[in-house]
Order: structure tokens, then C-alpha cells, then sequence
């Protein structure tokens, strides 16, 4: 037995669950007389939805292809080797489920090396080999091709990328060292560490072409058939393909630079794998193609940086943000029976503002069925129409609906003063009006008293009381919380509440309409700010307090630098605008006036008319001088880790209390809601991890948040 199968047969036991790839072999007559070839087909077996990914059995079932392959070539029998996949997917890199059960540094070695000496193997084929990328490409799948001579890849593939870096990882099966001498360094960094940490933007397949990634594109309808025609062109020599030359000198050196820029400007030194993927790049200037040992030296570093982050709490909190996200985000804990959803064939919007406006867009878009907005004028109801025009006409603009689909979206959008009319069919109708419980509850009497019995009223509050709303209506079974995040086209979240008398009926149909939404529904009860809010209001609220109390705005900010937000605090404030983020707090301080500070401060900010506290008047963020001389600060001034310690020590304390009041279910429904409404990062896990791996959760409220081994290495 070889040293990496003794390798990939020790890793194998470690995950016995794991769904294998098998790499079919079948041989063909290449076009044109250009000979016999081996086309190697990834295949785990399952449709599209379980895509392909390579554990320590896959990776040994092709190690079987290729030994195959590899005598067939030493006998001359065959001209060359390709690697495809399953209709769809290509391959989408190792499997993070095995990876989870690691506990050892040198099993975490062992995954770098094994995939390392398997895809070795087909670079090192005497015949041309060749990746057909016909469908989706990530990781390790992206990884395999770029050990091939050649590529080719389909217009339709819709997601290529090597995100490691999102997850706390590095492309680590030759990806930082082979890509950079592909493309050149500046455009794989773009890759590796851009794209990654910037929620895991995924190309498309005229983007890997135009990269230079692949060298023919063909569209998807004879895609294989044109990938061999043109692989049969190469095998004989009509076809040459040309690579740039590669910069080794500065350019390299200012590519790496701009890099770490990037890096910094993303997670602030707050992860180490962006900063581990950019070292190995930097090494690779030297890793002259056909230059076999600087090759390997990048292979080395990139197996030890790999076996380094699988043993990090990074990554263990990435692997289970990435968990939260694709199946707890898509099977919502405590939703009812989706049997009990009723059809939503019509949605009334009550409000044409901007927030009503971006919901009826939203709709008509994916439920594709009539919706209505009301207001209390025309010209109200006439430009929340007109907004929703407006944008389909962008999307016709830029291509990504057709004429057809624009007229029949904008057909499907209408506006109307008189709600008996306009809401009377209406399956499910969403309040977004001013917040004030007042105006919703005569909004939602109005409303009632025009709909069918069976009709679902929904409000997009962000911090109003759900029951409260509801407890003057006849049927206030029917009532949910519909919050949604801002951009509501971007952000995933839908913190769906229950009031005290919502019924399953009700709250399956919520679930079912966000389903069709694409929006991550997560039950939450019916309490102060729900989830989102009320943790980030704790967090702002401790911010504004160690800035009224006398730490200058730049030691606040250098504080919560480590935790590598999307934005500051102070930032996020003008995002938000102060004004809203003074009203939510207020809200909270009535509900728990020991615990959330309202900033008197932040008060003469928004009666100054100020939209935050920087100015980029001089292209710098600064202070702005006018919001500088409104503060009215103490003297007690702190360091940033003062400042980091005294915010997480509220925030752990807030989830904690919000865990004993049963505002959600457990601690993996905070950190979901955080993901994908705040945008918090991956490799914090959310929150709760962080918490726990720094020992704040411990201190605070004398045990950590999640049992060992869920987002860290286990015991």
C-alpha cells in the first residue's frame, strides 16, 4: 500500500458516513482521427442537489481511475485524459463533513497531502489531460482542473470560486500556488481572497474564461461534444494555446500587497486564513511552471496551512455558519407543518414608501402573483408603483429578466387608494407604515375589516409588539411578524414572530410565503427588538456609552477591529441613520432601561439634522468637526481590548437572557439571524462561538453557549 493510500484508508475510517465519488472511466474515439481517449466522469450517484465533493474515499476511488489511465497511457493506448462531471455539477471540493470529525493535527495533514499526491498524478499523465468544467466548481473541484494541461468551461456554469477563505481555510490542493502562475498573482488574489471574503462571490463561466482560468468556452447545450472537438484540435496540434507571460518582478510583489489591503479592509487581521493563503501566493513567484521542486514547496506550505486552520477555531466556527446557513436556515426549527400553509395567489402592501416598495418588488418576483399597494394619497401610491417599474426596467437593463418577463412582472403590479377593492382577494397582506403601534393597529383594523376570514396580516415591524398589534382585531390568530433586513433584496433574513395568539395556519403560511421568497425564515417570539436588533441595540448601545463616557471614536473603533465586522459600529450607525438607531433604543431602554443605554449624545446628532459621525470630505473617514463639537464626553478613557471586552461581556450577557425567555430556541437561531441579517462574519460563527473560544461566555454567565466539538475541534 502506497504512503497516501495508507493516508486516504486512515482518513476514511475516521468519516465511515461519508457519500463517495466514484470516477467513472469510459474511453471513446476523439474526433477528427486525433485518437483514443479516457474521459474520467465525477459522480457520487445522487441528482444536482447533493452535489459532488471529494472525502478519503472519493479521493481513492481516483486514485483507481487513474492508475488505469495511467498504464493505458505508458502503453500508448490512449491520446489523451479528461475529467468531467454529472449534469450540473463539475465538483464542489472536499467534504466539510469529514473534515468536522478531525481531532488530530496529523489527520488534518494528511487531507492536504493526500490531495495533494492524488492530483499530482493527473499532471503528471504523459498524455494532454483536460478538465471539462460543465457545471458548478468550488474548492478542491476547481482545484483538480488546474492540474490539468487544459480547460474548458460551459457558459452555463453558474457558480465557480475557490472560497476558503470565507470558511477559514486556504485553497490548499494546489490552488494558491497553481492559480497565481495561471492568471497571474493580481487576478488570483481576486479569486482567492476578494471574491472569497466578499460573501463568497461566485463567478460565472464567461467570467472563469475572460480570467484566463479556462481556454475555450462552448454553451451548455452540446458543451462535452464541443469540449472533445476542441481537445481533438489540441491533441493534434491545430489548436496552440497561448498564456501570458507572467510579471515576476513588482507587479507580483504590489499584487500581494493589495491583497493584505483587501484582507485588512474585510476581516482586519481578525482570521488568519486570508493572511496564510497570501504568504503561500507570495512564495509561488517562484514556483516557475515545470519547475517541479518550487511547485512542491507550495504544495508543502499549502498542506501545512491546511492541517494548521482544520485544527483552528476559525474554521470550526466557518463549518458550522456554513452548516447554520445551508440547513438550519432551510428546515426553520419549531416552523408548524407545511401542510398547514394556505396558497398565496394575491399580496396586498400597505404603505408605497421605499420599504413597501423594495417588499411589492420582491414579491412580484418570486411568487409572481398580482400585488397591490395602498397609501393615504395618489401620488403616494403612484410613485411606489412607479418605483417597482423603475427597477424591473433595471433588471430588463441588465439582462436579467427578458421583455416577456418585464411586462408580465409589471402587469402584475398595481396601486389603489381603496383597500376594500384591492385587498378584498388578497390571500396575504404586509403593513410597512410608520412605527408606531397606533397607526398599525388602525392600519390592521382597516385592513381586517375588508379581507377574507382566511387572509394572513403581516407586519414588517422591527420592534413592536406583534400581540399588542393584533389584540384589538377580531381575528388575531391571523397576525404574524414579517421583519425583514435591509437591503431587503440582499440580506437573507425573514425573523418570523409568532404573537401569543397566531395560529399554526397562520405561521405555516409565513413560512411557505418565505420559502418561495428565497429568505431564511427563523420562528422567533414575540419580544422587545425580536433578535437581530436587540443584540446589535446592546452592542451599539455599549459603543455609544464607552464614547459618552470620555474613549475617543478612534479607540472604539480599533477595538471591535478583531472582530472583523462587515463595518464598524459607528459606521453602521449612519447605514442605519441615527435617528432610527436612537428610536430602537429607546424602545429597548423602556423595556430593559438597566441595559440598554440611550446616548444623549446620538440625540444632538440626529437634532442636528447629522446623518453620522464621519465625514469624507477630504476623501479620508474623519470625524466630522461639527458632530466632534455636539459631544458631550466624561473623562474615563479606555483601551481598545477595554472596549472589545465591555461589548462582548453585554452582548453575551443580552443572548444569554434572551436564550432564558425563550425569544428563540437556541443559541445556532442567534447566530443564523446574525449571518444573515447583520452579515456578521463566518469565521465568528455568528457570535456564540466567538463567545465561547475567548472565554467571555464562561466569565459572564458560567458556561459557554454551545457543547464542545459543534464549532470547535472535538474534544
Amino acid at each position: 500500500m502506497t504512503d497516501t493510500a495508507a493516508l486516504l484508508k486512515r482518513a476514511h475510517e475516521l468519516f465511515p458516513d461519508e457519500v463517495v465519488t466514484t470516477a467513472h472511466v469510459r474511453h471513446l474515439d476523439l474526433p477528427l482521427g486525433a485518437g483514443r481517449f479516457a474521459l474520467i466522469t465525477l459522480d457520487n450517484g445522487f441528482d444536482h442537489t447533493k452535489p459532488t465533493t471529494f472525502g478519503p474515499g472519493s479521493l481513492a476511488k481516483l486514485i483507481e481511475a487513474l492508475e488505469l489511465v495511467e498504464r493505458e497511457a505508458a502503453a500508448g493506448e490512449i491520446a489523451g485524459v479528461g475529467i468531467t462531471g454529472k449534469p450540473f455539477i463539475f465538483a464542489v471540493g472536499a467534504d466539510l463533513k469529514g473534515v468536522e470529525v478531525l481531532k488530530e493535527h496529523s489527520d488534518a495533514l494528511a487531507i492536504g497531502k493526500g490531495g495533494h499526491d492524488v492530483f499530482k498524478r493527473i499532471a503528471a499523465l504523459p498524455v494532454p489531460t483536460f478538465a471539462f468544467y460543465n457545471g458548478a466548481a468550488m474548492g478542491g473541484g476547481v482545484e483538480i482542473g488546474l492540474h490539468c494541461d487544459y480547460r474548458t468551461v460551459s457558459t452555463g456554469v453558474p457558480a465557480f470560486s475557490l472560497p476558503e477563505c470565507f470558511l477559514g481555510l486556504v485553497p490548499g490542493w494546489g490552488g494558491c500556488t497553481i492559480l497565481p502562475n495561471l492568471i497571474g498573482p493580481a487576478k488570483a488574489i481576486s479569486v482567492i481572497i476578494e471574491n472569497s471574503l466578499s460573501q463568497n462571490r461566485q463567478l460565472k463561466g464567461k467570467q472563469v474564461f475572460d480570467l484566463g482560468i479556462a481556454d475555450a468556452i462552448f454553451a451548455p447545450a452540446d458543451f462535452l461534444e464541443q469540449s472533445l472537438l476542441w481537445a481533438a484540435t489540441v491533441v493534434k496540434g491545430e489548436t496552440v494555446v497561448e498564456r501570458p507571460e507572467i510579471d515576476r518582478g513588482d507587479a507580483w510583489d504590489q499584487a500581494v500587497a493589495h491583497g493584505r489591503f483587501i484582507a485588512d479592509s474585510k476581516v482586519h487581521g481578525a482570521a488568519p486564513a486570508p493572511y496564510r493563503a497570501l504568504d503561500i501566493i507570495a512564495a509561488a513567484k517562484n514556483a516557475v511552471p515545470g519547475d517541479v521542486a518550487a511547485l512542491q514547496q507550495g504544495f508543502d506550505a499549502e498542506d501545512a496551512a491546511l492541517a494548521d486552520l482544520i485544527m483552528g477555531g476559525e474554521l470550526r466556527s466557518g463549518i458550522y455558519a456554513f452548516n447554520l446557513v445551508q440547513k438550519r436556515g432551510k428546515r426553520p426549527f419549531g416552523a408548524p407543518d407545511k401542510a398547514l400553509a394556505r396558497p398565496v395567489n394575491k399580496v396586498g402592501v400597505v404603505g408605497a414608501g421605499l420599504m413597501a416598495s423594495q417588499l411589492a418588488l420582491l414579491f412580484v418576483r418570486q411568487l409572481k402573483v398580482p400585488v397591490v399597494l395602498t397609501d393615504i394619497d395618489q401620488a403616494r401610491v403612484d410613485k411606489g408603483v412607479g418605483y417597482v417599474h423603475e427597477e424591473i426596467d433595471k433588471l430588463l437593463g441588465k439582462g436579467r429578466i427578458n421583455q416577456d418577463t418585464a411586462n408580465r412582472f409589471k402587469g402584475l403590479v398595481s396601486g389603489s387608494l381603496d383597500k376594500a377593492a384591492a385587498f378584498a382577494d388578497a390571500d396575504f397582506v404586509i403593513e410597512a407604515v410608520f412605527e408606531e403601534l397606533g397607526v398599525k393597529q388602525q392600519v390592521f383594523a382597516d385592513v381586517e375589516a375588508v379581507v377574507s376570514p382566511t387572509c394572513v396580516l403581516a407586519t414588517n415591524t422591527s420592534s413592536l409588539s406583534v400581540t399588542e398589534m393584533a389584540a384589538k382585531l377580531e381575528h388575531p390568530e391571523r397576525v404574524v411578524g414579517f421583519h425583514f433586513f435591509n437591503p431587503v433584496a440582499v440580506l437573507p433574513l425573514l425573523e418570523i414572530v409568532r404573537g401569543e395568539q397566531t395560529d399554526d395556519a397562520s405561521l405555516a403560511t409565513a413560512f411557505g410565503v418565505a420559502k418561495t421568497l428565497r429568505k431564511t425564515g427563523v420562528l422567533v417570539k414575540d419580544a422587545p427588538a425580536f433578535v437581530v436588533n436587540r443584540v446589535l441595540t446592546r452592542f451599539m448601545g455599549e459603543i455609544q456609552a464607552v464614547v459618552d463616557e470620555g474613549t475617543p471614536i478612534e479607540t472604539v473603533e480599533k477595538g471591535v477591529e478583531p472582530l472583523g465586522l462587515p463595518m464598524s459600529p459607528i459606521v453602521l450607525i449612519e447605514l442605519v441613520g441615527p435617528a432610527i438607531a436612537l428610536h430602537v433604543s429607546e424602545t429597548l431602554h423602556r423595556a430593559f432601561p438597566d441595559r440598554f443605554h440611550v446616548s444623549e449624545n446620538l440625540a444632538r446628532v440626529v437634532k442636528a439634522g447629522k446623518r453620522g459621525f464621519y465625514t469624507w470630505a477630504s476623501g479620508q473617514q474623519e470625524v466630522d468637526p461639527e458632530v466632534a463639537a455636539l459631544l458631550q464626553v466624561g473623562d474615563t478613557v479606555l483601551t481598545p481590548e477595554q472596549v472589545l471586552d465591555r461589548a462582548l461581556t453585554a452582548v453575551a450577557q443580552e443572548i444569554a437572557l434572551m436564550l432564558d425567555e425563550g425569544v428563540v430556541a437556541e443559541a445556532q437561531d442567534v447566530d443564523l439571524c446574525l449571518i444573515t441579517g447583520a452579515g456578521w462574519p463566518f469565521h465568528l460563527g455568528g457570535i456564540t462561538p466567538y463567545l465561547d473560544r475567548s472565554g467571555v461566555s464562561e466569565r459572564v454567565n458560567g458556561k459557554p453557549f454551545l457543547a464542545p466539538g459543534i464549532a470547535s475541534v472535538p474534544a
